[in-house]
């Protein structure tokens, strides 16, 4: 995009495409770029990769586009439609019949291969896709804005794809962009490669571009570059034999990431990661007190079960019934944490290796998307911290390009990411000079410690100053557009222009994307370039079903393709901030670590918050998941994905199947065998290939092809399979119809093509982000987040464990990520709920993990966590009926459990002191303090017993049923203070459970004291079991307790007066009228 050109608003499917400038007089349709146009099909003709004019006849010139030459060679009369000159064949075109052999100026090296084979069957893909599918091709309407421009086609290369890691983008001053694309007439694709009447050695004979250029023009260089692939790959693999791979792989990583000229001292050669087992004095006695407490779990049961309690035997039941199913939602629990490890990072390895000193880097690219919805809800200033924090990341400028989903279609949200742009203007530079931590502004200023700790520039304390009254500033004006967006005119919002805001109704407004910034028109006050920063704001309109959050991040992953195409991404939320400024690398260290950055399809970073109460008093922190249950998978498969604060590979988001370790070929799996029947083989694939047969896929849980078999190239495929595997409509109906996007997912690499023109990307980008993008694609279904569920991050992460990937988690001594908690009761409530609700509809959908996934390379140990999250919301029934058995066995007087011998006695010691003990020991090797333990057990009382009893039902509902019901919370109080909010009462009806819970345990307290106290001493004893039952529900649900009082000073003492008064009173009456004792 040229430089203040403006914002792109546009709808596909209208035909509706626009720019919308600051200065200019109104909203202009896009222009042609080459200033030729077909005078066949009316496109623009394209340029050459010398940036020359593409002309297809050299003797009278007539301009005709690429494809249209293509098929005029192909299946019309083969000659200029103006002078009737027989076409002659240009380099990278398909031979035809009647070519003279003088024409053929591409067959001198038929024999030789000096391509890089290891990646030529995916250029070959991607840039067929690309050459045939740069126009759509489609009647456009004479009123509509003729919008219509093509990508530049892009010739073939001997040495390789003409790929850059920097796309065309640059940084407009702060404009708007919207319009229509496409006609409603059905698509078109002139693909000149492929025809059914042509056999297909001819059609893949022209895709074989070792064979299509001349040694004499091209032959040195590829002779060169493949000398020089070779010795890295020498070098590569000496370094692997003396180090080992970690993971079994042969870390095939030939990208120049260890070029010739990077030094090779020892630190380069290392590493970049590694793990750090647990100390066996503190892991081995934790696995022994697993196994023993198994053995006594088992004894105890067999003993509750074969002694029941003849007077009370519907209590009995109850309990025992319970007692199980808790017994084996611990197993679920326990086991995947047997395998515990840490990592180590080495990031000046990583600096040796791939940024040599003199030299560019060569670190890959990262894509980071920011979601947000509603900026009522979600302050803009919190969302422009999140941005600032991302563009001043320690990592290189020209490596980076943050992207905002703005899925509410907010021009308040526009307009704060304007005022971000210009204040990181002044920003950036501060925090690189000075190298402060973190560099959100708001978090920098806030923090209460010595700031003039290790600085020693003599201006810090000066300029420090005058970025605080700026950043104070800035404040001010975001202030100002929250204050303004609190009243909508009646016209609706406009911007400086005078154009109408393409966003004003939030459910029927067109695609919108600005870039903000870019490498070519963003530079700070010092003069050096800033990353990229764009808004984008997806298609919607009434009767498609957009996916919510989900359906944003898709949107974000085909924008940044087209746009940027960065092998790797980071998703987080608008709320949580880069507190770690060298996070990027951090991650890089395990995905460019070739011995396990190719099977690795995430890392995850732990989540840590700021404004959480001293105490923690409702486990916000939720230390014990991230810091022991995380830490233990990460030794099995890796860690689930929670949402935010993921470094992704682009690949595995694409449905693509993770290559086995070279030493551990695939096998079949037995039990899926027996539960699913033998897995199915590919009907694509032939019964042999070279060295290898394609991998045995199901329907359900393999995709359509694997990272395995395109590594593996062409040249192992018959005729039949090579004109399958490029077949356009294929790729079509998994990925859409956007041959720009569908090309960009076979750069490994990343990149996007350089004679891509800025305004065609714009152009195919509002097309991916379109309403019916994704109809009758893949997308949701095996490609991207997957759909289905309100924690789409469970499901996403599941299905690409499935498919033999595996996740490393990453826990820097500085966190990465910090982010923000709700610390009110009803609020944490409802978030728990809404977790919940997503493990139902996982549990009841075809993806649970107990019966999906059987055919693929899910590890066991991994399955059972997956199951876990799942199923974890069934116990609120137990806990529920057990937390009520205390009360009722108290007003009662009957037990759940009958009169014990000694013997009998140590097994419920033993239990009590294995239950303590495993805690003690994964508080010791997890570096968890007891306070936080205890919290996550308190809490897990608390949501058990309310969020996750009513996310069942809703569940139920809405899968079942298709009702869908929300739980609405309304404020009651406010509160200005430190942690005010934690005081706010919320009534919601997940209070109801809990609180019932509460009222009938004290009642049951009082009346069993009281009914001690008149039977006489006798009835001590008996009554101690009980009261402990009791007490220990009680305790659980004390943080609930004190939620619904407040705070201290704040409970008028006439309540708690009166409230102990009315429940002495019923207990006495209840003892008294004993409705349990039969009358004689």
């Amino acid at each position: 995009m040229e430089a203040n050109a403006g914002m792109v608003a546009g709808s596909h499917d209208r035909n509706e495409l626009v720019v919308i400038r600051q200065e200019a007089d109104g909203p202009k349709p896009l222009q042609h770029s080459s200033g030729q146009i077909c005078q066949i099909c009316g496109d623009d003709v394209g340029i050459t990769t010398t940036g020359e004019l593409f002309v297809a006849c050299n003797d009278c010139g007539f301009p005709v586009c690429r494809p249209c030459y293509e098929y005029e060679r192909k299946d019309g009369n083969r000659a200029c439609p103006q002078c009737k000159t027989r076409y002659k064949r240009h380099k990278g075109s398909p031979r035809v019949e009647g070519d003279d052999v003088d024409d053929d100026v591409d067959n001198l090296d038929s024999g030789f291969n000096y391509v890089d084979m290891e990646r030529q069957d995916r250029q070959h893909i991607a840039e067929a896709m690309l050459h045939g599918h740069m126009n759509y091709g489609r009647a456009e309407s004479q009123t509509a804005y003729q919008t219509r421009q093509t990508i530049p086609q892009i010739p073939f290369q001997a040495n390789g794809r003409h790929i850059s890691s920097e796309p065309p983008l640059t940084s407009p001053d702060h404009n708007s962009f919207s319009g229509p694309l496409g006609g409603g007439a059905g698509r078109i694709h002139p693909m000149p490669y492929l025809d059914s009447n042509i056999p297909s050695s001819v059609e893949s004979r022209s895709m074989d571009m070792s064979r299509e250029f001349s040694p004499y023009e091209f032959g040195d260089v590829a002779w060169k570059d493949r000398v020089e692939s070779w010795k890295l790959k020498q070098e590569k693999m000496q370094m692997m034999m003396t180090e080992g791979g970690q993971d079994g792989g042969k870390g095939d990583y030939d990208d120049g990431q260890n070029g010739a000229d990077i030094p090779m001292m020892d630190d380069a050669r290392q590493p970049l990661s590694r793990k750090v087992q647990i100390p066996a004095s503190k892991i081995n006695p934790y696995r022994m007190v697993i196994i023993l407490r198994l053995l006594i779990l088992c004894f105890f049961l067999k003993y509750r079960i074969q002694n029941p309690v003849e007077n009370a035997y519907g209590l009995w039941l109850t309990s025992v019934i319970c007692e199980i199913w808790f017994a084996l939602s611990w197993i679920l629990d326990q086991f995947p944490k047997w395998l515990p490890i840490n990592r180590e990072t080495y990031l000046q390895r990583l600096s040796l290796r791939f940024e040599p000193e003199g030299q560019p880097s060569k670190l890959a690219a990262v894509d980071i998307f920011v979601s947000t919805v509603d900026p009522m809800k979600e302050p803009p200033l919190v969302t422009a911290n999140t941005v600032l924090s991302i563009l001043a990341v320690d990592y290189p400028v020209d490596k980076v390009s943050c992207y905002v989903s703005d899925d509410g279609a907010a021009m308040l949200t526009f307009e704060t990411l304007s005022e971000t742009s210009e204040f990181a203007r002044k920003w950036i530079p501060f925090c690189k000079k000075f190298n402060i931590e973190p560099r959100a502004p708001e978090m920098y200023f806030a923090q209460k410690i010595d700031y003039l700790k290790d600085k020693i520039q003599p201006t810090f304390v000066k300029e420090r100053r005058a970025m605080k009254r700026e950043y104070e500033e800035f404040k001010v004006r975001v202030n100002a557009l929250v204050a303004k967006a609190q009243k909508v005119p009646e016209e609706g919002w406009t911007m400086q222009d005078g154009t109408p805001w393409p966003g004003n109704n939030t459910r029927d407004h067109p695609g919108m994307i600005q870039v903000f910034l870019g490498h070519s028109g963003g530079h700070d006050t010092e003069g050096n370039e800033l990353p990229r920063l764009v808004y984008v704001s997806r298609e919607k309109r009434p009767g498609f079903n957009h996916h919510k959050k989900a359906g944003a991040m898709n949107a974000l992953v085909r924008v940044s393709a087209v746009l940027t195409n960065a092998p790797y991404f980071l998703n987080l939320d608008c709320d949580h901030y880069i507190n770690n400024s060298k996070a990027l690398r951090e991650a890089m260290c395990f995905m460019m670590d070739p011995p396990i950055g190719k099977r690795c399809c995430y890392v995850q970073f732990p989540q840590r918050f700021d404004g959480i109460d001293l105490h923690d008093r409702y486990a916000n922190h939720n230390t014990v998941f991230f810091d022991i249950n995380l830490k233990g998978l990460d030794g099995v498969q890796g860690p689930v994905y929670v949402g935010t604060g993921c470094v992704f590979r682009r690949q595995a988001f694409y449905g693509v199947e993770a290559a086995p370790p070279a030493d551990k070929p695939p096998k079949d799996d037995f039990l899926g065998q027996c539960c699913c029947g033998p897995r199915k083989r590919d009907k694509n694939s032939k019964s042999t290939l070279s060295d290898k047969k394609l991998t045995a896929r199901s329907d359900s849980t393999v995709p359509m092809f694997s990272l395995e078999d395109i590594e593996e190239g062409v040249e192992g495929y018959d005729d039949d399979n090579k004109s399958l595997l490029m077949s356009q409509k294929t790729y079509e109906k998994r990925f859409g119809q956007s041959p720009v996007f569908v090309a960009s997912t076979f750069y490994e690499d990343g990149g996007v093509p350089e004679s891509a023109s800025p305004a065609s990307l714009l152009k195919e980008a509002i097309h991916v982000i379109s309403c019916g993008y994704e109809d009758k694609t893949e997308w949701g279904k095996e490609i991207g987040w997957i759909y289905g569920s309100v924690t789409e991050d469970i499901l996403t992460g599941f299905k690409m464990h499935c498919r033999g990937w595996r996740s490393i988690y990453c826990m820097p001594a500085r966190p990465a990520f910090k982010g923000s908690a709700p610390i009110n009761l009803s609020d944490r409530l409802n978030q728990v709920l809404r977790w919940a609700l997503g493990s139902v509809e996982i549990f009841l959908s075809r993806h649970c993990p107990m019966w999906y996934g059987y055919g693929g390379r899910l590890k066991w140990l991994e399955r059972l966590a997956y199951i876990n999250t799942t199923i974890y919301p069934l116990t609120s029934i137990p806990l529920v009926a057990y937390c009520s058995l205390p009360a009722v066995c108290l007003l009662t007087g009957k037990f759940i459990i009958p009169e014990i011998s000694n013997f009998a006695s140590l097994w419920f010691i033993s239990l009590f002191v294995s239950i303590f003990a495993t805690g003690i020991l994964e508080m010791r090797w997890g570096g968890v303090g007891i306070d936080d333990w205890w919290r996550n057990e308190q809490f897990w009382v608390i949501g058990g017993v309310s969020a996750h009893l009513f996310a069942i039902f809703q569940g139920l509902l809405k899968v079942l049923a298709g009702i869908d019901t929300n739980f609405t919370v309304t404020a009651k109080a406010a509160d200005d203070s430190d942690f005010g909010e934690l005081y706010v009462f919320k009534w919601t009806t997940l209070l109801i459970p809990p609180t019932t819970l509460l009222i009938i345990n004290l009642v049951g307290v009082v009346a069993g004291i009281s009914d001690a106290i008149n039977s006489g001493y006798q009835s001590w004893g008996p009554l101690f079991g009980k009261l402990f039952f009791a007490l220990w529900v009680i305790v659980h649900l004390y943080p609930f307790l004190k939620g619904l009082m407040g705070r201290q000073n704040r409970t008028p003492t006439i309540v708690i007066v009166w409230s102990i008064l009315l429940a002495s009173i019923f207990s006495l009456l209840w003892v008294r009228i004993d409705p349990f004792v039969t009358k004689t």
